[in-house]
């Protein structure tokens, strides 16, 4: 068998996300390693790699959809590619779950977000992502011991606005999404507003529509980052709609639930529904590939790496 030369890196997919992977690999030029796995009868995982990693680094990528069911094997094959002699494990995970509970509302709840990055940080050397929902953090580095770059879709999603959308105007379902929609107009060098939104339950959304005049003659271009039940662009939409506005296209950058939100949409009057490729779905028409794969052989994450390696054994020797 001919053998890579040492330090060429290796794909990996985490079982369900071999689509991703091999879209990574064709853009990166690396090739993959092919992973058996099947469950036993009592549910439990079944994970064989057929191919060597040996002195190599590996990429895993992993598309977290539903997570519960998941991490077991996502740790499971980080400790079988760490006993296969990988050099470093790089976690792709365009879509990182666990964000959204950020803090203690009441007493005894877990803060979910931080034990998730702490596993994280035991079981890879850096994590790539992409728009986490990072709400009462400024970066991912606050909660992560591991380089984890948090890229930002607005490029490739302002290049599909150009293609596909005349004369926009960017539109954000509610004050979280103000930064991202100004960041985003500014690339298109258009208007944006905010709506204002007050949820009324997991189904239940009211929107306020501030001053639309920055719309006229526009196609207002609903962008959200995460699209769960599609409730909150529907009701955006309808909003918007009502006050005289074109309606919209809307975009999410996740697309967490797949066929359901289409559904929902239609019925409120939208035409146009996208979504980006960092979970699979029918709606996906902006491809992330190329910005995940920019970053993960970028020689800044691989320093960033090393020095954050090396401040651990350092703290390991003090101690």
């Amino acid at each position: 068998m001919n053998r890579a030369r040492p330090g060429v890196p290796r794909i990996v997919a985490l079982p369900g996300s071999e689509a991703c992977a091999t879209r990574l690999a064709a853009r990166l030029r690396v090739p993959g390693v092919e992973l058996e796995s099947r469950r036993f009868p009592d549910g439990e995982r079944y994970l064989r790699m057929r191919g060597d990693v040996r002195d190599r680094p590996v990429i895993l990528a992993a598309q977290l959809r539903d997570p519960d069911p998941q991490l077991p094997t996502l740790f499971f094959l980080a400790d079988l590619l760490r006993e296969a002699g990988a050099t470093s494990l790089t976690l792709v995970a365009p879509y990182l779950p666990y964000m959204r509970q950020d803090a203690r509302f009441q007493d005894g709840e877990a803060i979910t977000s931080a034990s998730f990055a702490r596993w994280v940080s035991r079981a890879f050397d850096a994590l790539v992502t992409v728009d986490p929902h990072l709400h009462r953090h400024r970066s991912l580095d606050e909660l992560y011991a591991i380089p984890a770059c948090a890229l930002s879709a607005a490029e490739v999603v302002a290049a599909w606005v150009r293609r596909h959308v005349h004369r926009p105007a960017i539109v954000g379902p509610d004050v979280e999404s103000e930064t991202a929609s100004r960041t985003l107009a500014e690339r298109l060098h258009c208007p944006s507003v905010v709506l204002r939104k007050v949820r009324r339950g997991d189904r239940r959304v009211a929107m306020a529509v501030p001053d639309v005049a920055p719309l006229a003659g526009r196609t207002p271009v609903l962008v959200d980052d995460i699209v769960s039940t599609g409730h909150t662009l529907a009701q955006a939409t309808r909003a918007l709609v009502h006050a005289g506005c074109a309606v919209p296209v809307c975009i999410g950058v996740h697309a967490v639930l797949d066929a359901a939100p289409a559904r929902l949409l239609a019925r409120a009057g939208v035409e146009r529904y996208v979504t980006c490729n960092t979970l699979e779905a029918t709606s996906n028409a902006i491809d992330v590939t190329p910005l995940l794969a920019e970053t993960v052989r970028s020689p800044t994450l691989h320093h960033l790496r090393d020095l954050k390696r090396l401040g651990h054994l350092r703290r390991n020797i003090r101690a």
